[in-house]
């Protein structure tokens, strides 16, 4: 599944003169954490989150830019000083494109720490949307019929007959029963249904005709 299929078409951004106030009162009016600023060709340059808007308030300057401060802490001094987009933004933004996959999408949330990503125009560079944790989560909502066709699709691309395969499908789990041609098909047939969206976790209960993993013995 791409980020086209779950992104929001509308882009909360500011520019990078905005103020304080107007970037707090743009979080406030649109209910968003974070908002992307970008430059005068619709390019993101940055993202201001919450976060950083509420260093001001948290962040009191105490011993502001003292040699024993650590960079992530002389990064806070210097956004909570910050009074426009351009001071308080973190850059470059992390963006990505309409035709990111969802899964790619979720794991650079997850190891950048952030809720929501610019959605670029792959050609342009321009902004197209934003999408947030919220919407990849509709990937663990397909319906089970969505998913067994899919693993039907699968099994064509693998070379299982999907008439010898069972599939169940619930809350997310898929379980495979019946019964495959040779051995190594199962372990490539389980994978390859683990990377299929929405696919929490996957329950193997496959047999198969032939071991073609048995090791052969030596002539003597």
């Amino acid at each position: 599944m791409k980020v086209r299929e779950v992104m929001g078409v509308a882009a909360i951004a500011v520019r990078p003169e905005a103020t304080f106030i107007e970037m707090v009162d743009a979080m406030r009016r649109f209910k968003v954490g974070a908002l992307t600023v970008i430059d005068a060709d619709d390019h993101p340059i940055g993202v201001v989150t919450d976060d950083d808007l509420l260093l001001k308030e948290t962040d009191s300057g105490a011993h502001s830019g003292g040699v024993f401060d650590s960079r992530e802490r002389r990064r806070e001094h210097r956004k909570a000083a910050g009074g426009t987009a351009r001071q308080i933004m973190t850059s470059p933004a992390i963006t990505i494109t309409k035709d990111t996959t969802v899964r790619d999408a979720a794991r650079l949330m997850h190891r950048h720490r952030i809720k929501q990503l610019p959605v670029i125009d792959a050609v342009t560079g321009r902004i197209a949307g934003t999408v947030h944790q919220s919407d990849l989560l509709k990937i663990f909502v397909r319906p089970a019929e969505e998913i067994e066709r899919e693993v039907i699709t699968v099994c064509d691309r693998l070379a299982v007959d999907p008439g010898k395969v069972s599939v169940g499908v619930a809350a997310g789990a898929v379980t495979l029963s019946g019964q495959v041609a040779f051995r190594s098909q199962i372990a490539r047939l389980v994978a390859a249904v683990r990377e299929i969206d929405g696919v929490l976790d996957v329950e193997n209960a496959l047999t198969c005709r032939s071991d073609d993993l048995a090791p052969v013995p030596p002539f003597l």
